[in-house]
């Protein structure tokens, strides 16, 4: 009788081939080939290349780019009578940190939504005016993008949502260039060195005034300046709000300055982290800088993604990033919901809020982010040109993702009946 004989490098080496081939790709964003299909954007998609701000948005995701087509932005002359590195930060203006889909737009309430800019990040705005307030009128369903200062002459309404990479990116219309309020756009080229003033930045930030009142007389915020070299810092501050929220029980204020030192450093990474990259880390235990100065594998922070939000876990308390504060290579500044609290010193069980939730009214640890709908390409009340409106390939995209998914189950399906023939075998 034959017998099936099988060479038993033949499983293994058809296994490592699947395996291989299942394999994600690297997330590289390249923000001027998903333009490049629509000619009506093209002179925004030159300035992106001529400014260098798509190289900014390479190893960036979560974001929603502000995208003015052609016939608006040749009906301005702000391209045409501004400085390089001025027009760079007006196009930085028109890149929000936040990943936005149609349902998260039509959710807007009426009196707006405050979102960080890629201007915001690196320092040059002034106060919060490197965020942009998006508005919707419930009347008519017209959404407007403009700048956080009262009676600012620069907005834009949205017109449509042309390109989605769910979760990633997504690129709306505008039909209007806009421009960050008080702007210089005849400021000069060049720029002083980064030596970053932490508590300054803070300060201009508004809700971080008490991290900032610590920092200063606790005296580590110099060792934070001088961190800013080598692999750089990411810090973690918790917002006026967050230490208001404070149980009484937990006195972080009667602490001694060492401890107090201690607890300010855990809020620390040492290393720089973009949002984007804290939302794809590899190794989701990190170590802080009271690590380095208390000892390896205590003092770390759980850092992972939320229903679609970065959370950071002390181990007693669940907090997650409310806003980019500032992002500049080497470091980065978040604003989080909650006091990073080390069990080390606070102990092992939850700490509760002194606010009642709005779901349930009582009190608890942080809960998790609210999960984002699914986006959607259907235009809101206004409807742009067809070319605009319904661009080739998007829902081929969202269907060729799906089919991915199913052909990696596959393939990993294969891969165990390989396994288990040579097994048997």
């Amino acid at each position: 009788m034959a017998v099936l004989r099988i060479s038993h490098f033949a499983p293994t080496t058809i296994v490592y081939f699947l395996l291989l081939s299942s394999s994600y790709p690297i997330f590289a964003l390249n923000i001027t080939s998903l333009l490049s299909t629509y000619p009506d954007l093209s002179d925004f998609a030159n300035l992106l290349t001529a400014t260098a701000v798509d190289g900014d948005l390479i190893h960036r995701s979560s974001l929603t780019l502000l995208a003015v087509p052609n016939s608006f932005l040749r009906a301005s002359d702000l391209a045409h009578r501004s400085s390089t590195s001025s027009l760079a930060d007006v196009i930085r203006y028109h890149v929000l940190l936040q990943y936005l889909s149609w349902p998260d737009i039509r959710q807007i309430p009426a009196a707006g939504k405050l979102i960080t800019t890629l201007y915001q990040t690196t320092g040059r705005a002034t106060n919060d005016f490197g965020s942009v307030n998006i508005t919707r009128n419930p009347a008519n369903g017209i959404v407007s993008v403009h700048s956080p200062a009262s009676y600012s002459p620069s907005n834009a309404t949205i017109l449509s949502l042309i390109k989605t990479l769910p979760y990633n990116v997504s690129i709306f219309t505008v039909n209007s260039l806009l421009v960050p309020n008080g702007f210089d756009l005849m400021a000069s080229e060049s720029r002083p060195p980064l030596g970053l003033n932490i508590t300054r930045t803070l300060i201009d930030g508004h809700n971080f005034n008490v991290a900032a009142s610590m920092l200063m007389a606790s005296g580590v915020v110099e060792e934070f300046e001088a961190d800013e070299a080598g692999a750089g810092i990411t810090m973690f501050v918790p917002t006026d709000d967050a230490f208001a929220d404070l149980p009484t029980t937990e006195r972080l204020q009667s602490l001694p300055a060492d401890k107090k030192a201690v607890v300010l450093k855990f809020h620390v990474l040492h290393s720089y982290y973009t949002l984007g990259s804290l939302e794809s880390i590899v190794n989701p235990v990190q170590p802080t800088l009271a690590t380095e100065e208390m000892g390896a594998e205590s003092f770390t922070l759980n850092i992972s993604r939320v229903n679609g939000s970065v959370a950071i876990d002390s181990g007693i308390v669940q907090a997650s990033v409310t806003q980019t504060v500032f992002d500049q290579n080497p470091v980065a500044i978040f604003g989080v919901s909650k006091v990073l609290l080390p069990r080390e010193i606070f102990g092992n069980n939850p700490i509760a809020t002194t606010r009642p939730t709005p779901s349930n009214g009582a009190t608890g640890t942080a809960q998790p982010p609210d999960i984002s709908l699914s986006p959607e390409n259907s235009p809101g009340s206004y409807t742009p040109p067809s070319r605009m409106s319904s661009p080739p390939g998007v829902r081929e995209e969202l269907r060729s993702e799906a089919q991915i998914n199913r052909g990696q189950r596959f393939v990993l399906a294969c891969a165990l009946c390989c396994i288990g023939l040579y097994v048997v075998v």
